[in-house]
């Protein structure tokens, strides 16, 4: 297979799998949000909508891919594209920090963790997350202002063959993107993981919350690992070299993956996993529903026909 051809597959596998998991998760927290929601729940909603923003715009790269790589949209979309493309890494490793911080508080402090919990502390957790992100994908604009200026621009290339001139500015930015928003996030999310997880069994009778934290753990750190781990790397591989690395796509490819692995995370938030039962069982009577009225239809059709 081609380069083309793998991309073109990641992409497709990514979209039919991420986009009816995150539209059922964005309904199981809906339904959580307008009861009795708590931290955690407004930092998942968060992490589902920064999922379904990518898968939203996931279609272009799947067309740029069978295009040969070459972008056929109007030129203005590119950066927009990229910039949600690679949002989604920058905050969902900022939110699955912040969900493991309410976990760890609420383990290891659970009076005052009750008494000082409120959802708007998730909400103001989540706008901050959000600007910090945001801030560190502006460079996608930056970019490609300083491709614009250029006499030579393709626009039939989409933020890759960056010159000396945009590598001066992109590969310090990517560098520091390595420290603040992977690695200081994996190591906050070990440690509060792992003192969950000790805490919990330290104590008697509580076999389900283990299995919920070590699901959780595992789950959180399976995205770093196999997400953005590899990412990562080739900023400080490519800075280091003084280039993009030529194996960086691939590793793009990876981190698509975290739209689909999220989910797993959802399954260990109990509350929300009955909830993402509920709208699962709605969807399914809804759509047979719509296939029986479909078929009636089109049997009365054939019926006055004959």
């Amino acid at each position: 297979m081609t380069n083309r051809a793998v991309i073109l597959s990641v992409y497709i596998v990514t979209f039919l799998i991420g986009l009816p998991t995150n539209i059922l998760s964005l309904c199981a927290f809906s339904i959580k949000v307008h009861s009795k929601p708590m931290s955690t729940d407004i930092l998942l909603l968060n992490l589902t909508v920064s999922d379904l923003l990518f898968l939203i715009v996931l279609p272009l790269k799947m067309h740029e891919a069978a295009s040969e790589m070459k972008w056929l949209f109007p030129y203005f979309l590119c950066p927009i594209t990229s910039f949600f493309f690679f949002s989604t890494i920058y905050t969902s490793s900022l939110l699955l920090m912040a969900v493991s911080v309410d976990r760890y508080l609420g383990v290891a402090f659970p009076v005052h963790y009750r008494l000082m919990q409120k959802p708007l502390y998730g909400g103001i957790a989540s706008v901050i997350i959000w600007v910090v992100s945001s801030g560190h994908c502006s460079i996608v604009f930056i970019t490609e202002h300083l491709l614009s200026r250029s006499t030579t621009l393709n626009t039939e290339i989409c933020y890759d063959n960056f010159s000396g001139e945009q590598l001066n500015i992109l590969l310090p930015v990517r560098l520091e993107s390595f420290f603040v928003i992977f690695l200081a996030p994996l190591l906050i999310c070990t440690f509060c993981y792992l003192s969950c997880i000790r805490i919990l069994y330290s104590q008697p009778r509580i076999c389900q919350k283990k299995k919920k934290a070590i699901g959780m753990a595992l789950g959180t750190l399976l995205v770093f690992v196999i997400c953005f781990l590899p990412y990562n790397v080739s900023h400080v591989i490519g800075f280091l070299e003084g280039k993009s690395p030529d194996w960086r796509s691939y590793t793009l490819l990876l981190s698509t993956f975290n739209t689909c692995l999220d989910p797993i995370i959802f399954y260990f938030s109990s509350s929300t996993f009955q909830n993402m039962k509920i709208c699962t069982q709605k969807f399914l009577f809804f759509f047979s529903f719509s296939m029986i009225q479909l078929y009636s239809n089109n049997s009365d059709d054939i019926f006055t026909i004959v």
